[in-house]
This record gives C-alpha cells, structure tokens and sequence, in this order.
C-alpha cells in the first residue's frame, strides 16, 4: 500500500492511466481487424486471437475505468470522498488515506487503524479479475492447441 502522503502514487496513477487509455482502444481495434478477416486469411486461430484482445481490452480498460477515478483525487476530494463513503460524523475522524493497485482500491484511514474503501467503484475488481482471467485462459488455450497442430 501507499500512503497518499507521497508523490510516487500520483506519478503511478498518472502512468498506468495513460498505459491504460492507450492500450485499450489499441487492443479493440487489433481483436476487431482479427475478428473480420475474411477468407483464407479467417482461422479459428485468428478468431481466438481477436477474442483474446477484445478480452484483453475490456480487462485493461476497466482498470484503467477504476485508475481515472484515482486521478481526479486532490486533497479537497480525497476528504470529500471519505465523507461520502463513512457519512459526516465518521469522516472527522479520518487521520490519512491509502492507494492500493493490486487490487485497485482508495482506503480511508480512521484512528484506531480501520480502514474503509471508497471512489472505486466495486464492480472494478471483479469485472477486471474475471476478464483478465478469461483473457488468460483463452490465450493459453490458444497457444496449446497451435503448437499441437503440425
């Protein structure tokens, strides 16, 4: 975990958001092209190919979704959020925040040590874990069943 205090989070954030918004529209347009080939260009290799990176691209993208949300955080909204997420008498005893990347979570910090998550949206995690997954799976069984053809 990072505390909020330091300046490497902003320089994390600001990276994998601009990785994100590039490779995802990069990955749908690379599984679109390989899913329209026609021909005897149109394998079931090439097929999987093009669902691979459309998966890929949904995984990669709703990360980079829970990352932008990241970035819109200052001062002022980080408390703002804090606020929303404990209610108004919780949120005075705030004491710091916290970034999370893996998985991808904004905590905040009360005294006594608990901690409690907000401006991530929850469905972020799990939509990314189960395409990613997905992606995986299918780029595995892909390359197994190429290197079994002769």
């Amino acid at each position: 975990m990072i505390d909020a205090s330091n300046d490497l989070y902003i320089r994390l954030v600001l990276l994998l958001s601009l990785a994100g918004v590039v490779a995802t529209p990069w990955l749908v347009v690379r599984g679109v092209v390989l899913l329209l080939r026609t021909g005897n260009r149109r394998t079931t290799h090439t097929v999987v190919k093009g669902a691979v990176a459309l998966t890929w691209a949904c995984a990669i993208g709703m990360y980079t979704w829970g990352v932008l949300h990241l970035v819109l955080l200052d001062e002022s909204n980080q408390a703002r959020a804090c606020e929303e997420a404990l209610g108004p008498e919780r949120a005075e005893l705030v004491e710091g925040y916290e970034y999370q990347f893996m998985p991808l979570r904004f905590k905040c910090r009360v005294t006594g040590g608990q901690t409690f998550q907000a401006v991530v949206p929850g469905y972020v995690n799990p939509a990314t874990g189960i395409f990613g997954v997905s992606a995986a799976a299918l780029m595995l069984a892909n390359t197994a069943r190429s290197e079994r053809k002769p």
